[in-house]
Parts: C-alpha cells; sequence; structure tokens
C-alpha cells in the first residue's frame, strides 16, 4: 500500500504505517495513533494536511474485501488455477485472489467491466453480471477477427445447387487466404433480470463475415472466391447452477441469424435459422457449448440450397480447453442425427505480447483444421479439408 510522501506531519505517518501493519512510526516520541474510526475523527483535526491524510486513511478502510459483486457468481479466474484444474466452482472469490482497481494498493490492476480479469471469460464475454457490464451500443469482438492461409485438399471450381444449376467453371487454386471480419453491440440488458439482480441479461446484435480470396492467382487476376455474410440477433439469459463433476451451468439464450453470399444465380446462397444455445463451464479452465437450429420454411422457387440443413447439420457442440496462459485447443462439432454429414473443426491459439494494460493479449497465432461440408455458404454441399494459419484477434 503507498504511503503519502508529501505529507511531513507524524499523524498521517503515523495512520499509513498503522494500515499497513500496524507499524510504529520511525519518529522518536510521537504518539501511536490507531486508524480513524469515523469522519468525524478526522473533520476534528485541525493541521488541514493531517486533516487530509485521515480521510484518505479512513476511505481505504471503507474499501470491499473482494470484488463487487459479492455474488456467488464470480468462479476463480487466472489466480486460482488450482481451484480450476481440481474441478472446484465453489463460486466464491478468495480474498488472496482478488485484484483490486487500484495500483496504489501494490495489488494487480484490473481493465474493469467485461475485460475484468477477476471474472471467468464465459461471464465476461456475455457480460452475465452487473460487475462485467461494459454498457449498451459498445463494439466488442464476436468471433475471431482473422486473416490466414489456407491450403485445401481440393478447392470447388464448379459449384452447383439443385435448384440454381451448376457455375461456370474458375481456375481456382487451393491455397488462398481466408478473412474473417466479427463484431457485436449489445442493444439491451435487464430485460427480465432486473435492476438488483445478482445475474444480468442481454439482447445483442452480431455480424460475420468471412471472405476466401484467391491472392496468389494472378493468371485470374486475384478475385475473391465467395463472400458470406451473416447478421444475427440473440438473447443471453444468466444461469448459475451446479453441475456433476464439478461444472457449472452459465447461461441459456435463443436466436435468428441471417447468412448469404449476395450473389446472383447460379452462385446465390442463403437461409434463415432461429436457434438456442447454452454453456457450461469448469472453473476457467474448460468451457462446453451447445447449439442447435431449425431452419425457416422457405418456398421451392426462393431456396438457393436445399437440404442444407442435412450438410450443414443441425447443432453444434464447442468444447474449450485453456491448457495454460498462453494456450487453448477447441474442438468444434456439427452434424444431424441419421444424416451422416456434418464437420469437424480443431484449432490452436497461442498468445502473442501482452494486452495493453499489461494484461493479457488478444492478439493470437491461429492454427485450425477443418474438414467436412459448409466451409463456406456456396460449398454447402461439397466436403473439404482445410488447414490454415493466420493471426487472430478475440474481442479488440
Amino acid at each position: 500500500m503507498s504511503i503519502r510522501l508529501f505529507t511531513p506531519l507524524p499523524l498521517s505517518l503515523s495512520i499509513g504505517l498503522t494500515l499497513v501493519g500496524g507499524l510504529k512510526p520511525a519518529a522518536a516520541g510521537s504518539a501511536e495513533l490507531p486508524p480513524p474510526e469515523s469522519w468525524q475523527q478526522c473533520a476534528a483535526t485541525t493541521s488541514n494536511s493531517d486533516r487530509l491524510a485521515c480521510f484518505d486513511a479512513w476511505a481505504l478502510q471503507q474499501r470491499p474485501a473482494t470484488a463487487p459483486p459479492a455474488t456467488g457468481w464470480s468462479a476463480p479466474a487466472a489466480g486460482a488455477q488450482a481451484a480450476s484444474t481440481s474441478g472446484s466452482a465453489s463460486g466464491t472469490l478468495p480474498a488472496s485472489t482478488v485484484a483490486v482497481a487500484d495500483s496504489g494498493l501494490g495489488l494487480s490492476p484490473t481493465n474493469g467491466g467485461c475485460r475484468d480479469p477477476r471474472y471467468t471469460e464465459v461471464s465476461r464475454y456475455y457480460e452475465l453480471e452487473p460487475g462485467t457490464d461494459c454498457g449498451t451500443f459498445n463494439f466488442r469482438g464476436y468471433r475471431p477477427m482473422s486473416v490466414s492461409v489456407v491450403v485445401g485438399n481440393e478447392v470447388n471450381q464448379q459449384p452447383y445447387s439443385p435448384s440454381r444449376g451448376l457455375a461456370t467453371e474458375q481456375p481456382y487454386q487451393k491455397h488462398e487466404m481466408r478473412l474473417q471480419l466479427s463484431a457485436r453491440t449489445k442493444i439491451a440488458s435487464g430485460l427480465l433480470t432486473g435492476p438488483t439482480s445478482s445475474g444480468k441479461d442481454s439482447l445483442w446484435f452480431g455480424y460475420t463475415q468471412q471472405s476466401y480470396w484467391q491472392l496468389f492467382n494472378g493468371d485470374i487476376s486475384r478475385p475473391f472466391r465467395t463472400t458470406d455474410h451473416e447478421p444475427e440477433v440473440f438473447y443471453v439469459y444468466p444461469t448459475d447452477a451446479q453441475l456433476p463433476l464439478g461444472w457449472r451451468w452459465r447461461y441459456s439464450g435463443i436466436g435468428i441469424a441471417h447468412q448469404s453470399n449476395g450473389q446472383s444465380n447460379p452462385l446465390s446462397r442463403s437461409w434463415n435459422r432461429w436457434y438456442l444455445m447454452t454453456g457450461a463451464e469448469l472453473g476457467n479452465r474448460w468451457q462446453l457449448h451447445l447449439k442447435a437450429w431449425q431452419r425457416m420454411k422457405e418456398s421451392a422457387l426462393e431456396d438457393d440450397n436445399p437440404r442444407i440443413q442435412d450438410y450443414i447439420g443441425r447443432g453444434e457442440v464447442k468444447l474449450g480447453w485453456n491448457v495454460n496462459e498462453q494456450n487453448y485447443l477447441g474442438l468444434t462439432a456439427r452434424g444431424s442425427l441419421g444424416q451422416g454429414k456434418g464437420s469437424g473443426r480443431i484449432e490452436w491459439l497461442r498468445t502473442l505480447g501482452e494486452g495493453w494494460n499489461g494484461g493479457k493479449s488478444n492478439l493470437r497465432l491461429h492454427v485450425q483444421l477443418f474438414s467436412g461440408y459448409g466451409d463456406s455458404l456456396v460449398d454447402y454441399n461439397n466436403k473439404r479439408t482445410v488447414l490454415s494459419v493466420g493471426l487472430s484477434l478475440l474481442d479488440f
């Protein structure tokens, strides 16, 4: 804890040392004074410098011992890896693991709100608690913003849709670039939870754009092979329930998504779906996210991609593992029961550099292996295996 060096008088020095550890002032003959019990005691002090130091000491006494809000929602984060590793999810933050947001106290600073490391990643990502609330209409990252070099086992040079026919064949190369832009903003909160609830619900708008760019194909002027656009609106409701093996159920939600590639026939692809989602965590080490969707019906004349749900799937399971502070492994599986199609994706992310406030950087080395259907919307019915290596920015 810092001591106010500009205060020369014995009273302020005694108060500062007493708060640190009950130490006596070095000056001979000075009285050992206890910390102020009330602000009235400080107001009665005649010296301006002593009065200021007294009020400072009294204010420090009023700080909470743990991070607000003091509820059972927050699980130990980076400072309590031992509890996470053992599967403990007690829900309370011990005082020794709390990073108080005041560098003058000699403890770790925090970024606050949705970047506050005192809360778990799932809580910060969906702003599930008052302490992780970063307000409405602020832009946040959604899916990773990335640029990658991609190599596929093949590339679809002549996409086909049963309702739109066969496209003109193009001499596309198997190696290309993939660009992904993704952002979201919270448009409302507290719709059902109320201002005094220990959890915060939220309504979000998100947008994701993914492009495949034939950067190395100078023979056809390096075109963008395809670009997918996906706006969506989703609602998230906080939950906090103990599950077997130390897991905790953290949220549930519902959403509506539109996906299209903005092309004319025969390359036009688009569909709409609504979905349900939920998620759980084991400490701050493991995450499990489940999502199931239902396609909104279209007439045969309007359907660009018949039976797309049979190829891409009707749901997904995503398992994430924070191996340590620098490394993350993720596994995503999509599919439809009884269809024998779908896809699998495994990815490794490695933290690069340091964050702007001394915390964890959001820049990652990103290696991903994908195999199956739906790598891009135009190829919804074409199976492909893709290895990509690049850089990703998580939640800017």
